[in-house]
C-alpha cells in the first residue's frame, strides 16, 4: 500500500496530509482563504484546485507551497473536478453556474447549456431558497466529455459531450445530490449520495437505482466505492441536515454494502456514537479513510470491518472535504 498523501479542505484553508512512521504530517496553506472544496489532479499529485467560499478558485502545482488565483468568472465556488482522461477542469459555484477549463485553470468558458435545462426554474437551495449550487461533478474517468453533474436541491444532470448539452434529471437518482463517484475500472458504474438516500446506475448514469434498504439514516452525504470491487460501496448517512450538520450529535453512521445486498453498519473500532458527521469518504487500493467534521481522520485496511484513529501530527480544527492523491 506504501506511503500516502491526503488533502483536506478545512472550511479556511487546504491541508496536505503526508504519512510518517509516526503518523500524518499535517502542512496547512491558504489559511484564512475558505477553502470549502478541492480536486486533485489525477495525473500529478502536486497539483491541487481549492474551491473558495468567496475568493474563486485557487491553484498549486507544488503540494502547497505556493497558490496563484485562478480568475473564475463566479467567487463562490462549491465543486470542482478535474477529469483523468483529458484533464479538463471543472467548477460549480452559487449560484448554480458550472465553468470548464482546459488550460489547467488559466482561463474559464461557461458551460451555459446547464441553465437550460426545463428543471432549473425548481432548483432551489432549503436554507437558502431564493438560490442554488453545483454540489457535485463527476467527469467519467473513462470516457472524454462523460460528465455527472448534482445540483443543491434541483437534480443528477449528465452530459455526453463535455458540457455543450445536457440530459435533465435522471431517472432513480435523488434530486438532492451530495456526492457522485465512478467507478476506476467498472467503466458504466456510478453511484450517488443524496439528502433522501443512496443511488446506483450501471449504464454511465442514464438510469439510476436506489439503494437503501438496511439503512436507518438516509439522509446520505459521502459515497465512496472500493477501487477493485464495483459492488462494494460506502456511504456516510445521519438521520436528517439538522443533526448532521448543527455540530451537536450528528447521529450519523457509516454504511458499506455489498454484492447488492442490504447496508451494512460499519462500527468496528469507531466510536459509537460519532462525535461528529463523516463529511469525507475516499477509498484507494486496501484503504478506506473517514474524515470527520471535528478534524478527526479514521482508517480501516479490511473494509471497513475494523477502524484505527490516524495520529496527526498537527490540527486540522475542521475537515469538510478530503481527497487522496494519486500514486
Amino acid at each position: 500500500m506504501g506511503v500516502a498523501r491526503l488533502y483536506a479542505a478545512t472550511g479556511e484553508a487546504i491541508a496536505r496530509l503526508e504519512e510518517t512512521g509516526d503518523g500524518w504530517t499535517v502542512d496547512v496553506s491558504l489559511p484564512g482563504s475558505g477553502a470549502q472544496c478541492l480536486a486533485v489532479d489525477p495525473r500529478d499529485p502536486d497539483t491541487v484546485y481549492a474551491g473558495l467560499r468567496e475568493g474563486g478558485v485557487r491553484c498549486t502545482t507544488d503540494a502547497g507551497g505556493t497558490w496563484l488565483d485562478s480568475a473564475l468568472p463566479e467567487s463562490s465556488v462549491f465543486s470542482l473536478a478535474v477529469s483523468a482522461v483529458d484533464g479538463a477542469v471543472y467548477a460549480g459555484t452559487e449560484p448554480s453556474r458550472l465553468f470548464r477549463s482546459d488550460d489547467e485553470g488559466r482561463t474559464w468558458r461557461e458551460l451555459e447549456a446547464l441553465l437550460d435545462l426545463p428543471s432549473r426554474p425548481t432548483w432551489s437551495f432549503p436554507p437558502r431558497p431564493w438560490t442554488s449550487h453545483v454540489r457535485w461533478i463527476a467527469p467519467s474517468p473513462h470516457r472524454a466529455g462523460l460528465l455527472l453533474v448534482g445540483i443543491e436541491l434541483g437534480g443528477l444532470m449528465r452530459s455526453s459531450d463535455g458540457g455543450a448539452s445536457w440530459q435533465d434529471h435522471r431517472p432513480g437518482a435523488q434530486p438532492d445530490v451530495h456526492s457522485i463517484a465512478w467507478h476506476p475500472r467498472a467503466a458504466e458504474r456510478a453511484y450517488e449520495a443524496g439528502g433522501g438516500g443512496a443511488a446506483f446506475s450501471t449504464n454511465g448514469g442514464e438510469d439510476w437505482t436506489p439503494a437503501d434498504e438496511g439503512r436507518d439514516r438516509h439522509y446520505t452525504w459521502s459515497v465512496a466505492v472500493d477501487p477493485v470491487d464495483p459492488d462494494c460501496w460506502y456511504v456516510s448517512a445521519s438521520t436528517g441536515p439538522f443533526a448532521a450538520h448543527r455540530g451537536g450529535d450528528p447521529q450519523a453512521r457509516i454504511y458499506r454494502r455489498r454484492d447488492g445486498e442490504a447496508w451494512q453498519a460499519l462500527s468496528g473500532g469507531l466510536p459509537e456514537p460519532l462525535p461528529a458527521m463523516p463529511y469525507a469518504l475516499v477509498a484507494t487500493e486496501g484503504r478506506l479513510y473517514a474524515g470527520l467534521a471535528n478534524g478527526q481522520l479514521w482508517e480501516s485496511r479490511d473494509r471497513g470491518e475494523s477502524w484505527g484513529r490516524c495520529r496527526l501530527l498537527g490540527e486540522l480544527g475542521r475537515l469538510v472535504a478530503l481527497a487522496a492523491a494519486p500514486v
